[in-house]
């Protein structure tokens, strides 16, 4: 058996993988996110090993017998967090996430330095690491003297599942500290933040052996000795492992949290920063990929949820199953500031063109329809970084609405393909690499694709109206970010 642990924002989750890479169970564990100010977005670490606890006690009730036989555990985590510990590993304050934007000026600061598009092959955008720890420099001077170590979130549960200081290439590669092209920390990145490499966790592949559980772990959840920790990979990366996204052409779209265009790139790194695309090493040695980010998938109709008082579910019930014409209301769901194509931490959302007859179904597809031509501006910026696709696979919680897939598919003009029936998300692929990293077996054999349950072809005849919108969508963005200077 083999176990993947997936520290998510909302939650960890744990599954257990049998040898013939059969699901066997899962359970999860809650997180919450405290947001003490305007675009602060934090977690105590310490709720990371309790839900991780939680998730693994639920699945020790029911599956004790096959959590018994895991011989290999397979991290995936949340990028780019934060998690900063002294000398004798204790943590020095709140894990400073992904989607937090307090660090704008430093980063922008940080990207004025042309070493850091060069080495990285990315813009250094606010969510990433290297300007959080520029902001707690200049803003808790006495935290950051006392910085021993910089972890990742799941590399933070790695040090408590086995004692070790380790990181791997792909959630590396979001700290705007990885020699992307080289796969190694780079010395003068690191101190152009007053940082050095002794304050970094040791860096191994995704498939790489990564420490080995801890006995009084194994011992409480009724594990044997020896069971081997991958090095795992960021939550997009071990996703792909999941959905077996790692070959040259493949590519899925994740309606999570957050929303991602994921294309894979066999042993080509091709970075192009000026297109916000993200150019990160993949989870597989010597292999790449790119992806475009927005920072509000699921997140702005949760948030249109909480304003109507009707749950997603119910929200989008009311649209139907065949796809509508978009109307007058057009949305930007920049809830948050966006990553992909502005770098822009201080833009906000807005609804444009509303009337009277702005019905709540009116904005609930206004909604969908800006999530999804956010997602083809992350698919214009790959063509811009030369990426060209023919198809994309639909994975994340979002998916589940048939009206947003069909609205994907129109509004990028590609076919969205349906895994059959299964859970191929990021703790699937955690796990998978916890089982290359305890075998020795061959990636490219472990990360296979999933049968294709589905296909959601673009409703042809909507495809113009949806480009109509989509420049409408297009041009609200500077008039809104003119209006806010």
């Amino acid at each position: 058996m083999y176990l993947g642990l997936d520290l998510g924002t909302s939650g960890v989750k744990a599954m257990l993988m049998d040898g013939e890479q059969r699901i066997i169970g899962s359970a999860s564990g809650a997180l919450d996110v405290d947001r003490p100010h305007p675009g602060w977005s934090e977690q105590d670490p310490a709720d990371w090993i309790r839900a991780a606890e939680e998730a693994i006690a639920r699945l020790r009730e029911t599956h004790a017998q096959a959590l018994a036989a895991v011989r290999g555990i397979g991290l995936s985590g949340q990028m780019h967090g934060a998690t900063l510990l002294d000398e004798g590993d204790a943590v020095l304050r709140p894990c400073i996430l992904w989607n937090d934007t307090r660090s704008f000026r430093e980063a922008a600061a940080l990207d004025g330095d042309p070493q850091f598009r060069a080495l990285t092959g990315n813009i250094v955008f606010p969510g990433f690491t290297a300007p959080k720890l520029a902001w707690v420099r200049e803003n808790e001077p006495e935290i950051f003297a006392r910085v021993r170590w910089v972890l990742l979130p799941k590399d933070y549960l790695r040090l408590w599942l086995t004692g070790e200081h380790m990181s791997e290439m792909s959630d590396s590669a979001g700290t705007s500290w990885l020699d992307t092209g080289k796969r190694k920390w780079s010395a003068s990145l690191l101190a152009a933040t007053h940082l050095e490499e002794r304050q970094m966790p040791d860096l191994v592949e995704g498939t790489d052996a990564a420490g080995t559980l801890r006995p009084e772990l194994a011992a409480r959840w009724g594990m044997g000795p020896g069971v081997v920790v991958a090095g795992g990979a960021g939550d997009n990366a071990a996703s792909a492992c999941g959905m077996g996204t790692v070959g040259e052409g493949q590519a899925f779209v994740s309606l999570g949290t957050s929303g991602v265009l994921f294309a894979a790139k066999n042993a080509s790194y091709l970075p192009n920063p000026e297109s916000a695309v993200h150019a990160f090493c993949h989870a597989l040695p010597n292999t790449w990929h790119q992806m475009g980010v927005i920072l509000s998938a699921t997140d702005a109709l949760n948030w249109h949820s909480g304003v109507t008082g009707r749950s997603a579910a119910e929200l989008t019930s009311e649209l139907g199953e065949s796809l509508k014409a978009p109307g007058s209301v057009t949305f930007l769901p920049y809830l948050s500031g966006e990553r992909t194509p502005h770098n822009d931490a201080t833009i906000r959302g807005v609804f444009a063109g509303l009337g009277h007859e702005s019905s709540r179904a009116v904005l609930t597809q206004a909604v969908l329809e800006g999530v999804s031509f956010a997602i083809r501006d992350s698919l214009e910026a790959l063509r811009a970084a030369g990426t060209k696709l023919k198809r994309v696979t639909a994975i994340g919680g979002g998916s589940r609405s048939r009206y947003w897939l069909s609205s994907i598919a129109t509004a990028l003009n590609l076919p969205v393909d349906l895994p059959a029936d299964g859970d191929f998300g990021a703790a699937f692929g955690a796990a998978r690499l916890g089982l290359i990293a305890a075998t020795g077996a061959d990636p490219a054999a472990v990360c296979t694709a999933p049968e294709t349950a589905e296909t959601i072809a673009p409703e042809a005849s909507l495809v113009p109206a949806y480009e109509d919108a989509y420049q409408r969508y297009r041009r609200l963005y500077p008039a809104i970010k003119e209006a806010a200077l």
